[in-house]
């Protein structure tokens, strides 16, 4: 069985909809599946809203984004888990290739990002050679991740010493166990992030946490992209 984990603080806006998306994607492509929503002290409907549309919600307390996801791997049942973030949409084709991938031998992967419009010209023209670099390294964003519940147990999960880019140091202990992949098919992602910082703070930000290693993700209040207040994100297209 396929178990969806989904990390999630004050996603009302978006949790609907994405657990409709991985509910309907999974159920067209045949695939056993329960869905697990971890909702981390949000302050909104987003727990309410999780259950209606048919997750089994766990509640935490921790605002770390690693821990969260390992909460959500405890309490799932099924033998792979797939992580998805709460503002990512997926796909049937997304899940015939984890399967596809998983019965080719693979023990986890990632898939190809797309990200919803708008987004600014000079993250347009800088994306394309980032994935071409992920994929080569096999290397995935937090947004969408997969992996046999053996090999996730066998690294011991995500990270909790990394207040973020734990996703990238899962990725690199899971190539110690075996094939993993990069799929062809895309998940379609929020670029909110994108959109309401600039690129001097992205970019800044980023080059912060390589210059600084693991010392620069190992406090969540040195990362404000990733937690501090969420702005308003007032141009996004239909």
């Amino acid at each position: 069985m396929l178990s969806f984990i989904v990390p999630a603080h004050d996603e009302a806006g978006s949790i609907a909809a994405v657990v409709a998306s991985i509910a309907g994607a999974a159920q067209a492509a045949g695939e056993p599946h329960e869905i697990v929503v971890v909702d981390d002290a949000s302050t909104d409907d987003t727990a309410a809203l999780a259950s209606a549309a048919g997750a089994r919600v766990v509640h935490v307390d921790l605002r770390h984004i690693a821990a969260t996801r390992n909460a959500g791997a405890r309490a799932a049942r099924g033998d792979v888990f797939v992580f998805v973030d709460a503002d990512t949409l997926i796909g049937p084709d997304v899940v015939a290739g984890v399967r596809a991938a998983l019965k080719e031998g693979a023990i986890g992967g990632g898939a190809a990002i797309r990200f919803d419009e708008p987004i600014p010209l000079w993250v347009r023209a800088v994306l394309p050679a980032s994935m071409w670099f992920a994929r080569r390294l096999r290397l995935t964003g937090g947004c969408f991740i997969f992996c046999t519940r053996a090999a996730f147990e066998a690294v011991g999960g995500f990270d909790e010493r990394l207040y973020a880019a734990e996703e990238i140091a899962l990725c690199r202990a899971l190539h110690g166990q075996g094939l993993f992949v990069i799929l062809r098919e895309a998940v379609l992602t929020s670029g909110r992030k994108l959109r309401t910082h600039s690129m001097a703070e992205l970019i800044g930000s980023g080059l912060r946490v390589v210059w600084a290693g693991r010392s620069g993700v190992d406090q969540r209040a040195r990362l404000g992209v990733w937690y501090g207040p969420r702005r308003p994100d007032d141009t996004r297209s239909g």
